[in-house]
């Protein structure tokens, strides 16, 4: 009875794997296959163009330090 209990998240894995695999591949596989063959795809349709991001790390000035907690470092 536990042995079973135990495949079933298994399998539940494995399936969603394959089904995000698949998603993957439905949406990158013309430019993989591209790829190999040494070409380039098509552009993309209006509206379609990626877009990127771009964070901005928070700089944090540097702190001055008084000469006894120097010491005590």
């Amino acid at each position: 009875m536990t042995a079973a209990l135990g495949t079933l998240p298994f399998i539940a894995t494995l399936w969603l794997l394959v089904v995000l695999g698949a998603a993957v591949l439905e949406e990158s596989g013309a430019k993989i296959v591209a790829a190999l063959k040494g070409q380039q795809k098509g552009s993309l349709p209006y509206g379609k163009a990626p877009v990127r991001f771009r964070a901005r790390s928070n700089c944090v000035a540097p702190r001055r330090v008084n000469v006894e907690w120097r010491a005590a470092a």
